[in-house]
């Protein structure tokens, strides 16, 4: 990580020069020219989302068992996690995989003395080991997760978080997909990641809110990406990766705080490829603002990162990747930086005409606009969360806005830590679930494919059904 590169450097100079003359000599045009411009952009993300939820209802294509399951390298980096590492022991133990060709480790920090105690009391499988990183800097999760790729044994490897339920034969059905993968360009695999129920009333709307954006995106664009070929940021566990592409990019950006979707795009700028899953990962909803806020603005920071990364040499991404940056990273940083403004205003505009007994201005160009947007954003939600099981009505689409608002705070305050503290890792706390763990329950008793209405057929082995068709 460094800062601007000066072919960056020299283009925002020009653009803040143009703008600044401008706004001298015709301002009235450039204002116009603004609206126009932001208009013309906010509608084509908005058919560009349609898009992807069409694209997304194809099934993905069933694949057939591998003649010999791949040697496979789990990984899950803990810190502070102390009350959870048993739960999260207790969760991989469920994964349905030859044993004999797994390899686990729970990375841990060196000075975190009371999780590498309770990892060691954890009763773990054979092939489950505790690995200390040992102390350097940055202390990040990317850099535990590269100190344990140097020590990875096997073809294949996967990340989870602290948190994470994954269904237990999310293994197999990568494993499948990598062996059936007929180029031999795909390097990365994406699970969908599933939210759980709010964590109480108090953090009710966050949660759902949290929870149909993750199916909006995990349910309709990757997939709807995935099938045009394009690359995308990844979420930051239940990756799969071929090991030795892994190695040979590098591992992760250690100093970026979304190395994951840092990761996406330099695996595509590599000429390698990108693909979803089926089979999910359950987490925990974040519970509440004082927890969403810290987790958001470090996502948000992490792409502010990423996108200044991959525009110094933007040609490594190709006319394709290029587009795939601008459309995900790029169009949501721009909508998180307004959305807080833009309601203000629609609000006070209309504050306004009430109070002077005025019917408010409408352009037809900007009604079309917010329609659009809100109505592509409301689908992707709905879908998705119909795709995931996660609840999402009339009321939460009445409450969206709000959340949409809050991502105007979180961008603030990411840009600011952008700037006074840019490599700085903003930990989500976890909790243990307090909840029964049904969807992992039902998982480990064979009944986890009554539940997962967005998988696709995956033939494991003879005592394994094929799980069903998606649901469009």
């Amino acid at each position: 990580m460094r800062g601007f590169a000066p072919a960056q450097f020299l283009s925002l100079a020009a653009l803040a020069a143009a703008g600044a003359i401008a706004l001298r000599f015709w301002p009235v045009q450039l204002a116009d020219g603004l609206v126009a411009v932001a208009a013309v952009a906010f509608l084509t993300v908005a058919v560009w989302r349609v898009v992807l939820i069409l694209l997304s209802a194809a099934p993905l294509p069933e694949a057939p068992i591998p003649t010999v399951w791949p040697r496979y390298t789990v990984l899950a980096a803990l810190h502070d996690e102390a009350d959870i590492v048993d739960q999260l022991v207790e969760r991989l133990s469920r994964i349905d995989y030859p044993p004999d060709r797994l390899q686990g480790f729970l990375v841990l920090e060196a000075h975190d003395h009371e999780t590498i105690a309770a990892a060691l009391a954890a009763p773990r499988p054979d092939w489950l080991s505790v690995l200390v990183t040992p102390p350097g800097k940055p202390q990040t999760k990317p850099r535990a997760l590269n100190f344990a790729l140097s020590h990875a044994t096997g073809e294949l490897l996967t990340v989870y978080d602290a948190e994470d339920a994954p269904d237990p034969a999310q293994l197999r059905e990568a494993a499948a997909r990598f062996a059936d993968n007929c180029d031999g360009r795909l390097a990365c695999l994406q699970a969908p990641l599933r939210i759980r129920g709010p964590v109480s009333d108090a953090s009710r709307f966050i949660d759902r809110q949290f929870a149909a954006e993750y199916a909006g995106l995990f349910e309709t664009i990757l997939p709807g990406m995935a099938r045009l070929g394009l690359p995308f940021p990844l979420g930051g566990t239940s990756n799969h990766f071929r090991v030795d592409v892994l190695r040979a990019v590098g591992g992760w950006d250690a100093w970026n705080v979304t190395e994951d979707a840092d990761l996406g795009f330099r695996l595509w700028s590599r000429g390698w490829t990108l693909g979803v899953m089926a089979r999910p990962t359950w987490e925990a909803p974040p519970g509440g603002l004082a927890h969403w806020l810290p987790q958001r603005t470090r996502w948000l920071k992490g792409y502010l990162q990423t996108l200044g990364v991959h525009t110094r040499t933007p040609w490594r991404l190709g006319w394709r990747g290029a587009l795939a940056l601008v459309m995900t990273l790029g169009a949501g940083l721009v909508s998180a930086a307004i959305h807080g403004l833009t309601l203000a205003w629609v609000a006070a505009t209309v504050l306004v005409s009430f109070i002077a007994g005025l019917p408010p201005e409408t352009p037809v160009l900007a009604l079309c606009v917010l329609a659009l947007g809100t109505a592509s954003a409301w689908l992707s939600c709905t879908i998705g969360a119909r795709r995931a099981g996660a609840p999402y009505g009339a009321g939460d689409m009445i409450r969206a806005p709000a959340y949409w608002a809050l991502l105007s705070l979180a961008f603030a305050h990411a840009a600011w830590r952008l700037v006074v503290d840019p490599f700085a890792w903003d930990k989500t706390p976890h909790r243990r679930d307090t909840a029964v763990d049904a969807e992992s329950a039902a998982a480990a008793d064979g009944g986890t494919h009554d539940m997962l209405d967005a998988t696709a057929p995956l033939r494991l082995s003879a005592g394994h059904a094929a799980a069903p068709q998606p649901v469009a």
